[in-house]
Order: C-alpha cells, then structure tokens, then sequence
C-alpha cells in the first residue's frame, strides 16, 4: 500500500511551485496516495503474453500524398496583401509572453 506522507506532499508543491494550504495538503496527499496505489495495482498486472498494440480500431492510416499546385500567384504577390512582412514570412505579434 502506497502511502505518502505530508512531507512527500509538500516537496511536490515545492517541485511545481504551488503554495498549499493545511487543508490542501491533507487533500492531496489522499488523492496522490490513491492514485499511486493504482498505478502499482496496474504494475502487477502481467502482461507478458499480450502483444503491444498501436491502436485497436483496425483502422489504417487514410494519408494522401502531398501535391504541389501552382495557383498562378507568387509569394511576393500574396505578401503584398499582409500588413508587415520579415524575410519573406508574415510577421504577426506575439502571442504568448
């Protein structure tokens, strides 16, 4: 059984930056204990005689090849219609900081 103390609980926040309360912490290392206390039931799972799979649907990848179409129109024509440009891409603000 996997039990975590209030201490493993806070070098965790510490490790993400959280700042927990009393309450928060006691909650936390419940769920956390739970949680690893699956993941190690799943551990002990043998799984030896069972072939990995990708994916189970029996699907196939449905790809086209990627063609090339010469629309008539160059790039330097279509940057002419964007606000601000920088080498030859379109330059737009930041979006994140």
């Amino acid at each position: 059984m996997v039990k975590l103390t209030r201490e493993d609980v806070l070098k965790l926040a510490r490790l993400a930056q959280l700042h927990l309360s009393e309450e928060e912490i006691e909650k936390f290392r419940l769920e956390i204990s739970e949680i690893l206390e699956y993941v190690a039931q799943l551990n002990s799972v043998d799984v030896n005689s069972i072939e990995p799979t990708s994916q189970v649907t029996g699907l196939t990848n449905v790809m086209r090849e990627d063609v090339v179409f010469d629309y008539g129109i160059s790039k330097a024509e279509l940057l002419k219609n964007v606000p601000d440009t920088k080498d030859g891409l379109i330059k737009v603000k930041r979006t994140l900081a």
